[in-house]
């Protein structure tokens, strides 16, 4: 599905700029130019951006778990 027109950027794109280590939606303006023209992607793909980062493991949660 494409989350960007202007720019003709898909949901599966953004996906893998986020796999790659994009973290903001400045990273994501950057590397794909989501956000950069009409702006009507940005809370479609902050919602994108957000989804993904909380599958992601943390290194902080490892940091608190005792250990073994």
């Amino acid at each position: 599905m494409y989350v960007c027109l202007c720019k003709a950027v898909s949901d599966k794109a953004i996906k893998q700029h986020i796999a790659n280590g994009a973290c903001t939606m400045r990273e994501l303006k950057a590397g794909l130019g989501v956000g950069s023209q009409c702006g009507k992607c940005v809370c479609q793909a902050s919602a994108i951006l957000h989804n993904e980062l909380v599958k992601q493991p943390r290194e902080i949660d490892n940091l608190a778990k005792p250990a073994a």
